[in-house]
């Protein structure tokens, strides 16, 4: 198959023919070369779709909550490469893309109450300079969704003073479909957060005595321009003691794993304005296999110990460490703040792919398409573990009959084995580690040198005299009887022979104990004839090169005569068996037919017999007289039966029997001894017929 390359470009005006020399090899056969002609053609003119280029243009209708950026209209939906696409006109929120794809505005249509439409020229033009253009109008319908509209627009909260961080303070909501939150004011807000989903308000840190204002937001997601705004009063009412405060009241960070000992992770600004006696301790809290990686020097929290993301405490802890940073307040009644702590650590690609202990693959030279030779083991040290892609240098071609695959690294033969030039081949394959940093384009990669020898096979296959072989043999009462050996040389090194039955062998009535065939008799009451199939090649082990032998066995029951000869040698098939089939045809209807059809035949007799009473009483009268005036005629043709010929005179044909007619094909008959049946048989083909 030739395809086109992919990128390729073809220009009639340049280039109008290309000739391609193809070259066929076959193992055995000398090279073929041809010719293929390729001729390019002058493409047609670039033209529009008719609704498109029309005067009127094409039409598109959308309601006005659509969402932002969808698209409305496809210019060319075809999938022709090189066009561009250029908006003449620019007086219009609507979006012209590079494919020619017409997108909604980036915010959405006005939600008017009146159709809006919206006109667009659009010139399509391709590498060639051929060109076309258009008019598409985008008609915008009112939308009957519901507005987005809060409960009430304003209403007050207190909380008290000391409220932690991350607590709820409210939750604000508003009625519309796709309902987002947001707070306008203060733009920055430092106290509170909100959950753009659920409405949820939360601190940010510890509360102190303050009076706040947020301008809260609702809106839709789809169609921002729908929203409703609210005002939010909250005040943090005075409490008579306070814990210590931090900055950040959480610390939620990311490092890598190659971050060393004694690096600062978050340094805490804690301040306590009800407590002069004392200082601020600082102390840890949390698992002791998380807790174990950090260490406070004062205010600050440091890397303890090597944080090694490919180590196994590292994987059992999901690559998360957790702690909590206790801060406590001197003084008579100390108080406490804590400060939980989050360190995700993430992966470095630190080591190189490691080549596989072994590198020498062997494979017969016979080996078939798709045949495994093995696979390269690759291993890398960075988690996960081994986590490598396997690609062949160079690819496969007519020198590298081998493919690896990229996943599992296993290695195939995916081309002729080409023993007689070759007696190994070399596979440069790379590997490369994926997954092992958090930059997907940070990569190691090891180029590994492997050889696949090629095994020889003997190339002569076994030779058995005859290869057909057509038998006769009797059935008898022993527990196995020998049908044949069969006598086949193998190489010359003398290499042991196996021999297997591969066809015919039906009921497992056959038997092979090396090169001899036993027939294991049964209750056989017909002669029968079997082919079998038997394989036979030198080395059990590896069954490449083999002979197959037929073997027509006839078995012909023991009380069947037969020839003189018991058994007889050909070459070739003489004659066909001749095989009698006798088909038997039972039909056993249900009762409730039987019983149905009883009453339906009684009823219709019982009506013909009324009708028909006199016609049966003559008939009956002149057949007594024909009967006693024929009396002594009829003693003549005793062993005769009479019918009615067409004319209405009697007619007699004689009633031989059937063994009359199969005498012509049958010299013999003889009885079953198991069931006492009797059979016709002919001596020369063995056929038998049943009485």
């Amino acid at each position: 198959q030739v395809t086109l390359r992919a990128g390729a470009e073809l220009d009639a005006r340049q280039v109008n023919q290309y000739t391609l020399t193809l070259r066929a090899t076959c193992p055995g056969e000398d090279e073929v070369e041809e010719w293929l002609f390729v001729h390019v053609t002058v493409g047609q003119a670039l033209c529009c779709d008719t609704p498109f280029a029309s005067t009127e243009g094409d039409v598109v209708q959308v309601l006005a909550d659509v969402a932002p950026r969808t698209p409305l209209y496809a210019v060319l939906p075809q999938p022709l490469g090189g066009l561009t696409f250029r908006l003449l006109n620019h007086d219009t929120p609507l979006t012209l893309t590079r494919r020619g794809l017409v997108l909604a505005p980036a915010s959405g249509f006005s939600p008017s109450k009146d159709t809006q439409m919206f006109r667009l020229e659009i010139e399509v033009r391709d590498r060639h300079g051929h060109n076309c253009s258009g008019i598409m109008r985008v008609e915008v319908l009112p939308s009957h969704r519901p507005r987005v509209t809060f409960l009430k627009p304003q209403w007050a909260v207190t909380v008290p003073e000391g409220t932690g961080p991350w607590e709820v303070v409210t939750q604000v909501h508003a009625s519309g479909d796709n309902v987002c939150y947001t707070i306008l004011a203060p733009v920055t807000p430092a106290l509170f957060t909100i959950n753009e989903v659920t409405g949820e308000i939360r601190s940010t840190r510890w509360l102190e005595v303050a009076h706040t204002q947020l301008l809260v937001q609702a809106y839709n997601a789809l169609h921002p321009s729908d929203h409703a705004n609210a005002t939010l009063n909250i005040t943090v009412r005075r409490m008579d003691r306070r814990a210590p405060s931090c900055i950040p009241a959480i610390s939620v960070s990311q490092v890598p794993e190659t971050m060393s000992p004694g690096s600062t992770l978050v340094t805490l600004r804690c301040t306590d304005s009800t407590s002069t006696e004392g200082r601020l301790q600082y102390a840890l809290e949390g698992p002791t296999a998380s807790r174990s990686f950090f260490r406070m020097e004062g205010p600050r929290l440091q890397v303890n110990t090597t944080l090694d993301y490919d180590s196994e405490a590292m994987a059992a802890a999901g690559f998360q460490l957790t702690a909590t940073v206790v801060v406590t307040a001197g003084g008579q009644t100390p108080k406490s703040t804590r400060v939980p702590v989050l360190v995700t650590v993430t992966p470095v690609n630190e080591f190189t792919p490691a080549c596989p202990s072994s590198t020498t693959f062997t494979v017969l030279e016979t080996a078939a398409f798709g045949s495994t030779v093995g696979r390269v083991a690759g291993t890398d040290q960075d988690y996960p573990p081994d986590s490598l892609e396997y690609s062949l240098e160079g690819g496969t071609g007519p020198t590298q009959p081998f493919s690896v695959d990229m996943h599992t690294g296993e290695i195939r033969v995916v081309g002729p084995l080409e023993s007689q030039q070759y007696k190994s081949y070399k596979l440069p394959v790379q590997l490369t580690d994926i997954h092992n940093d958090l930059d997907p384009t940070k990569r190691r990669s090891r180029l590994c040198d492997l050889t696949v020898r090629l095994q020889a096979v003997p190339d002569q296959a076994p030779v058995c005299t005859p290869e057909v072989q057509e038998l006769w043999i009797v059935a008898g009462s022993y527990s196995r009887q020998p049908v044949t050996r069969l006598a086949c040389q193998g190489s010359p090194d003398g290499a042991t022979l196996a021999y297997i039955i591969t066809g015919g062998n039906e009921e497992r009535r056959f038997q092979l104990q090396g090169n001899t065939v036993f027939y294991l008799p049964d209750d056989l009451a017909e002669p029968r004839t079997f082919v079998l199939l038997v394989k036979v090649w030198s080395s059990p082990g590896v069954p490449h090169r083999s002979t197959m032998v037929a073997l027509v066995v006839h078995i012909i029951p023991w009380s069947t005569p037969v020839p003189p000869s018991t058994t007889t040698w050909h070459t070739t098939l003489q004659k066909e068996p001749l095989v009698v089939v006798r088909t038997e045809a039972v039909w056993h209807p249900p009762a409730w037919f039987v019983a149905v059809l009883t009453i339906s035949s009684a009823l219709l007799l019982a009506t013909l017999g009324c009708t028909a009473r006199s016609l049966l009483c003559r008939g009956f009268m002149a057949a007594f007289c024909l009967s006693h005036r024929n009396q002594d005629s009829g003693k003549l043709f005793l062993g005769k039966r009479y019918i009615m010929g067409t004319g209405g005179s009697p007619g007699a044909f004689s009633t031989l029997s059937p063994l009359c007619f199969a005498q012509g094909r049958f010299d013999g008959r003889a009885q079953d001894p198991r069931t006492g049946r009797g059979y016709l048989f002919n001596s020369m083909t063995g056929a038998r017929r049943w009485i």
